[in-house]
């Protein structure tokens, strides 16, 4: 059983997950979660990392992290969806450009009274915490897996050293991703009954490209383009932001 009430923005959770592009979207999934730490320092922000998973090039192939203060989330609730890059990879050899993608999902992380989940509806796993390449880092059991049986979402978090902190780590973003998906039902719900699609971040579509070779950054829903790249990749967001908070 699940109750979910109403609740105001506040912290948001995001997911960065490499997709097309091997080693060089996860380097790029890197380069976005800079992106977005370096943004959150300029707004004062704090920030944590929830889970990641690396890869031995520097990369992620997943980093779930928190940004915390009260419109960390209207800001960065447009982020979610396909960020494509076009750019010349560092293991190019041959001087030519590669597109690769990641995704991006920014969910609104719950107060406490806002999700409550039976812990009776948790099957909850410990292990051992791995680094790049899957090598075991810590001999200790500090990681941990929750399954939520009734919806069969399934969360880890190993960004700790500590099997209580990873746990809560963990209870973060199920709350968060049992609230999305609690959201996007009465979306669609919405849709159904307007016999029209609402317009929402969908993980699948491509929103952004972030083409280096011609310096530029250009946001398809908006059909709008942002020139020099490595300001913006250096966390210089805040006209990006504003112009879809604007815009959509």
């Amino acid at each position: 059983m699940i109750e979910i009430q109403e609740i105001k923005p506040d912290a948001a959770i995001i997911e960065i997950r490499a997709g097309a592009g091997g080693e060089e979207a996860a380097l790029f999934a890197a380069a976005l979660y800079r992106m977005y730490s370096r943004y959150a320092q300029s707004q004062n922000w704090q920030q944590r990392v929830l889970d990641s998973k690396p890869t031995g090039l520097g990369g992620f192939k997943e980093i779930v992290f928190e940004l915390k203060n009260s419109d960390a989330f209207s800001k960065m609730q447009y982020e979610g969806g396909v960020h494509r890059v076009q750019r010349i990879p560092k293991t190019e050899k041959l001087g030519r450009v590669h597109t690769s993608t990641v995704s991006v999902a920014v969910l609104l992380k719950p107060k406490g009274t806002d999700v409550k989940i039976n812990p009776n509806d948790l099957k909850i796993d410990v292990f051992k915490s791995s680094g790049p390449g899957g090598q075991n880092v810590n001999k200790r059991m500090t990681a941990v897996r929750i399954t939520h049986l009734p919806t069969g979402l399934v969360v880890a978090s190993q960004a700790e050293r500590d099997l209580q902190q990873n746990k809560e780590n963990a209870m973060s973003i199920l709350e968060a991703r049992i609230l999305e998906k609690k959201r996007m039902e009465e979306e669609e719900k919405i849709s159904r009954e307007r016999n029209a699609q609402i317009k929402w971040a969908k993980r699948a579509e491509k929103i952004r490209t972030y083409n280096f070779p011609q310096d530029r950054v250009t946001d398809h829903r908006i059909k709008k383009s942002f020139y020099n790249i490595e300001a913006i990749m250096d966390g210089k967001l805040e006209p990006v932001v504003k112009k879809l908070t604007q815009s959509l």
